[in-house]
């Protein structure tokens, strides 16, 4: 669905050719499409509550192409525990995704947690791609989002709410138009929170030098006491909290609240870490 993404003038990973460029065996899904395959499970496990309080955690191990075969799971370690284990692994066994899933307010810790605070730990010396970039960058506080079944969600993501309900391969009745929900109007899928919180994020100043091509590497999605509702008005606040480097690429963490509009509660937060490819970047030094 992100074939025709596109951002700093020219098209992204999810483009054939963009991805043979950086020696990727093809063009990957969105990490947080597997979401989706998670939210039928962790339903009936925690009930409703999932949807108001739900927090799903995960680090993006393997890409995954377009008509692969991908199998979600859900362990749980025993009576009375707070949080479960997650998993997504391909038919052949190969890692996809893995992570932790909880339900609030009161969170174990999540997968996402010693990441975030080995990031915090060691900073990079030196960034050349993201330099513009530091910690505790914040957006432009001035950013909104209202997302209807089918509005244009612009050209980060080429797709509508129902373009994107017509391919979850388990939808769930409440994500649907009509239905009749305990908050008064269909809910977003989880895995859209990563769309309503990046599709306009060209405009809060979080850029890398360009041309550049990035991805995702880790994303936690928390439900901070009620589901983010189709047709609402939401305030996006972001903030730039960890730089990092590997050998392949930099990257930055980036933490975003959405704000119920209408009764000014932050409604739930999105934490990102992204990546940027040094070999898309022709200025990047030679490190050799």
């Amino acid at each position: 669905m992100l074939a025709e993404q596109s951002y700093g003038g020219h098209t992204s990973v999810h483009d054939e050719e963009t991805a043979a460029s950086l020696g990727l065996a093809g063009a990957p899904i969105e990490g947080p499409t597997h979401f989706s395959q998670f939210d039928p499970l962790l339903a009936i496990l925690r009930g409703d509550r999932w949807f108001a309080h739900g927090c799903l955690s995960a680090h993006f191990q393997t890409m995954v192409v377009e008509g692969e075969e991908v199998r979600a799971t859900v362990t749980v370690s025993g009576p009375g525990a707070t949080g479960v284990r997650i998993d997504s692994a391909k038919a052949d066994g190969t890692p996809v995704l893995t992570g932790t899933a909880s339900v609030g307010p009161d969170h174990p810790e999540t997968a996402l947690a010693p990441r975030l605070a080995r990031a915090l730990s060691a900073p990079p010396d030196r960034l050349h791609v993201l330099d513009q970039l530091s910690v505790g960058q914040t957006g432009p506080g001035d950013e909104t989002i209202t997302v209807g079944f089918d509005d244009d969600l612009g050209e980060m993501y080429p797709f509508s709410l129902a373009d994107k309900l017509d391919r979850i391969t388990e939808p769930l009745d409440w994500y649907l138009p009509g239905a009749d929900t305990p908050w008064g109007a269909p809910i977003l899928p989880i895995e859209m929170l990563s769309v309503l919180t990046n599709a306009g994020s060209k405009h809060a100043g979080f850029v890398a030098r360009q041309p550049s091509i990035g991805l995702f590497i880790d994303m936690e999605v928390r439900l901070l006491g009620d589901p983010v509702l189709v047709g609402r008005t939401y305030r996006i606040d972001r903030e730039i909290v960890a730089l990092g480097e590997s050998r392949r690429t930099e990257s930055y963490w980036t933490r975003t609240t959405l704000t119920d509009d209408q009764t000014d509660r932050a409604t739930a937060e999105v934490l990102l870490h992204q990546g940027v490819f040094k070999d898309s970047w022709p200025g990047y030094p030679d490190a050799g």
